[in-house]
Order: structure tokens, then C-alpha cells, then sequence
């Protein structure tokens, strides 16, 4: 038997909103929750992220907007020490729990591979979020700083140990 697994989509754009919409062909679960709406997925996503968090819709597209580019440079890049700060890490968590679009994401651009989402309890103080900020700049992304700086050192607690988890 041979098992063939999907290359994963290119991502000539950078534009996190392009990249997002681009999924939606491949959600195939729960499409009537999804596209009842009749939005494109970054709509989706920046209304969920308005229903269950107070802010106005500039700051949901803009975390949004960084949970992608994220989520993107962590899928390209899957030996990376990547993590977030609570700001950003509110747009990462919308995109996981939006679980037919999660799965669209994976399996759009991590070949068909399921992207784990396994943290630790304890934050990290080790300046991790700047760093990523960082290196996702140094990958063509055009990240917003002030996002990426305000929780500074304070970040994530993501997995380090597993390659297909961030």
C-alpha cells in the first residue's frame, strides 16, 4: 500500500485575510454553520471574535490579522520556537475553536495534518513573543508591533517539544 500525503498550499500572499478566505473550499464539515451567513471566513472570524470579546473591529481585524500570520509561520515552519502573547493568542484560540475551519486550515496549508494545540499551564517570561514577532517579520510578514509588543516578554506557554503543535 502507498500513502501519498497532500503538499501543503503555497502562500505566495502574505495577506492574512486572502489566506483565511482561501480555506473555505476546503471545509467540509459543518458548511451550513459556516457559510449559513454568507460571509467569507475573515468575516466569520472577526464576528466571533466581536461576539465573545469586547472590542471594536479594528483591534478584531488586526488580531486576527497576527493570529494568522502566526498560525502560517508556524505551519511553515514547524521546527521554529514560536509563541504569542494574550492578545494575539485571543485570535489564535478563535481560529482553533472554530474547529471546521481549523480543520480547513490544516488541511489547506499543513498538508492534511491536523496543527495541535497543546499548551503548558504556566506562562513564559523569556521574551518568546518578541522573538517570534521577529522572526515572522523576517519571513515577509508584515506583523502589527504594537500587538506583538505589548505582552513583550510575557507569552504563551506553547509546546516547544513537538513539532506539529505550536
Amino acid at each position: 500500500m502507498t500513502v501519498t500525503l497532500e503538499q501543503p498550499a503555497s502562500t505566495a500572499t502574505r495577506d492574512p485575510k486572502e489566506l483565511l478566505n482561501a480555506v473555505a473550499p476546503h471545509i467540509t464539515e459543518l458548511t451550513v454553520n459556516i457559510f449559513d451567513s454568507g460571509m467569507p471566513l475573515w468575516n466569520r472570524e472577526v464576528a466571533l471574535l466581536l461576539r465573545d470579546h469586547t472590542m471594536v473591529r479594528d483591534m478584531a481585524e488586526r488580531i486576527l490579522g497576527n493570529a494568522v500570520m502566526y498560525v502560517m509561520g508556524s505551519i511553515q515552519n514547524p521546527d521554529a520556537h514560536l509563541g504569542v502573547g494574550k492578545l494575539v493568542d485571543i485570535g489564535v484560540h478563535q481560529l482553533i475553536l472554530d474547529t471546521p475551519v481549523w480543520w480547513g486550515i490544516c488541511h489547506l496549508y499543513n498538508g492534511g495534518r491536523f496543527k495541535h494545540h497543546a499548551p503548558f499551564i504556566e506562562r513564559r517570561s523569556d521574551g518568546l513573543c518578541l522573538r517570534t514577532g521577529d522572526f515572522l517579520k523576517s519571513q515577509g510578514w508584515a506583523i502589527d508591533e504594537e500587538l506583538w509588543a505589548v505582552d513583550g516578554a510575557d507569552c504563551s506557554p506553547c509546546d516547544d517539544k513537538v513539532p506539529d503543535s505550536h
